[in-house]
C-alpha cells in the first residue's frame, strides 16, 4: 500500500492493517520455507507495508502527546 493512502486513514484501521500484514508475512514466510512461493518481492513488499504503518502509527501518536 502507498503512503499516500496510509496516511488519510484512521488508527483503528491502520491497526487492523497492520494486524493483517503481521499475518500474511507470517504466512508469506511459511511457504517461502517449503518452496512455494514464487513472487519473493512480496515478502518484501509485506515489510515495507508494515514499517509504513508503524511510522504512521508512531507519528498519529506522537501528535497526540504534544496536543
Amino acid at each position: 500500500m502507498k503512503f499516500k493512502e496510509l496516511k488519510n486513514k484512521p488508527e483503528k484501521e491502520l491497526q487492523k492493517l497492520l494486524q493483517e500484514n503481521h499475518d500474511k508475512l507470517r504466512e508469506l514466510k511459511f511457504k517461502s520455507a517449503s518452496d512455494q512461493l514464487k513472487n519473493i518481492r512480496e515478502l518484501r513488499q509485506a515489510k515495507k507495508t508494515i514499517a509504513r504503518i508503524l511510522f504512521l502509527l508512531g507519528q498519529k501518536k506522537e501528535v497526540k502527546e504534544t496536543k
